[in-house]
């Protein structure tokens, strides 16, 4: 099967075909880390870690850079509101990236480059384009001038006469006020490096071509990030990878936002909701099912309900999984290969909604073998399941997850002993046929919290939604 993704450029889907037969690159816009991340921010990663999941299962060979962003306006504005270092503020929210990152199970990129550590690269770019005819300096910043390529607006579908380019003070000698900063002049107090044409600071478009070249050279299969970065940041880095000689990305793959009553999560609204405190009210994997599970094209409009409804969702996902680990002794390994639905979902634009139903299709299918006693299906049903969320970050069972259940696992020997008890007055109840008493327990225990379930091998309690 061929894997189809939405190109931005073409406006349609297209059918996956690799630069390299057996391999993919993926360039992804990461963090601008001016500010821990809310839920927002760390969407576009969850969303491309599980393209690049997908396409590993597929047997591609995948090279996925993810940049940090270390450098900007409002990097500097923030260092000064809080009489800080840039640096210090960029390294910090770096940090708590990479920590929301492997809290919701994101693979680790195989580069991570900072922008501040590919200046060179950023010179070179910029001579190469000044040499073109692309570029021209004024008062120590260098511009791109817009004119000067054809096809300049294409993903945006914009037009040049209608076109309202952002500028920050400081930007002058324009030759076109739609000309935007490649380099920006040095002002007092702000960092700077060194350069043909003054000391001074990158811009951000500028870094993000200057590091796709580096790291995946004049040509790669995927571009991707978040839909508010189509204009400018997008189409200027390709303005400057076509002006420098670089066919640049082959598709261009953007995700929608997460919102707050109806307006993009953002720390300019103060709407956000950051990652580090909503990891203490929701564990991670659920968080990285509400996050994940949509597709990636449509908006997620942030609710408490919403996240109940995922938690309610995971939890027949992952009891199914812990029954049949319990009644075969141990976790059935993953299955070699997913269901053909899955993959025809998968494969078709990451169909994630639709890949999703077939893991609660084949998880009740797993709860109707359980119920007939019909161990062997059981089984065969979860390797299927493990296979499948495998393949999302979602498997309860993985390595990663492993903490998740480790914390408070003193707490829950405790608790079990102490709801046993409870359950075989239960069963006291329900042998002599006293069904008042029988229900009364369950209908209590469930007001605390608990579920109980009646099943072959006798009654399981677990934690309900709460």
């Amino acid at each position: 099967m061929t894997i189809r993704l939405y190109d931005t450029n073409a406006r349609q889907i297209r059918d996956f075909a690799p630069l390299t037969p057996g391999c993919v690159s993926i360039y992804l816009c990461g963090a601008t880390v001016q500010a821990a991340p809310h839920i927002g921010h760390v969407r576009s990663g969850l969303n491309f870690d599980i393209m690049r999941r997908w396409f590993a299962y597929r047997g591609y060979d995948v090279t996925f850079i993810r940049n940090v962003t270390d450098i900007d306006d409002k990097i500097i504005r923030k260092a000064a509101e809080q009489n800080r270092p840039w640096w210090s503020i960029g390294y910090e929210n770096e940090r708590a990236f990479d920590d929301a990152y492997s809290a919701l199970g994101c693979l680790p990129p195989t580069y991570e480059p900072r922008a501040t550590g590919h200046i060179t690269e950023m010179v070179e770019m910029m001579r190469g384009l000044i040499e073109r005819g692309h570029a021209y300096e004024a008062d120590g910043n260098v511009y791109f001038d817009v004119r000067s390529l054809p096809g300049y607006l294409s993903l945006s579908n914009q037009d040049l006469d209608d076109l309202r380019q952002p500028s920050e003070e400081g930007e002058t000698g324009k030759r076109d006020p739609r000309d935007f900063a490649m380099w920006k002049a040095v002002k007092p107090g702000e960092p700077s490096w060194e350069t043909p044409w003054g000391r001074g600071r990158p811009g951000w478009h500028l870094e993000c071509s200057a590091m796709a070249h580096k790291y995946l050279g004049s040509a790669f299969d995927i571009h991707g990030g978040g839909i508010d970065l189509i204009f400018p940041h997008h189409e200027n880095e390709i303005a400057q990878a076509r002006g420098f000689g670089d066919t640049f990305a082959e598709y261009w793959v953007h995700n929608a936002w997460v919102t707050m009553s109806g307006e993009k999560m953002s720390k300019s609204l103060g709407n956000s909701v950051l990652v580090s405190e909503m990891v203490k009210r929701w564990r991670p994997i659920v968080l990285r099912y509400y996050l994940g599970t949509p597709h990636y094209r449509s908006t997620i409009e942030y609710g408490e309900e919403a996240l109940r409804e995922a938690e309610s969702a995971f939890a027949r996902i992952e009891g199914f999984v812990q029954r049949v680990t319990e009644l075969a002794g141990g976790p059935a390994e993953p299955a070699a290969e997913v269901p053909p639905a899955f993959a025809e979902a998968m494969d078709d634009d990451l169909g994630v909604p639709q890949a999703l139903a077939v893991v609660h299709t084949t998880v009740r299918q797993g709860n109707s073998a359980l119920a007939a006693d019909d161990k062997e299906a059981a089984v065969a049903r979860l390797a299927e399941v493990r296979a499948m969320l495998g393949v999302l970050g979602l498997d309860p069972l993985d390595a990663h997850w492993a903490g998740e259940a480790d914390r408070g696992e003193d707490l829950h020997g405790v608790v079990d002993s102490l709801v046993r008890l409870v359950l075989d007055q239960r069963e006291a109840a329900r042998a002599r046929k006293d069904w008042p008493t029988a229900d009364a327990i369950r209908d209590r225990l469930g007001e605390s919290g608990l579920v109980v379930e009646d099943g072959a091998h006798g009654p399981r309690w677990s934690l309900g939604p709460r």
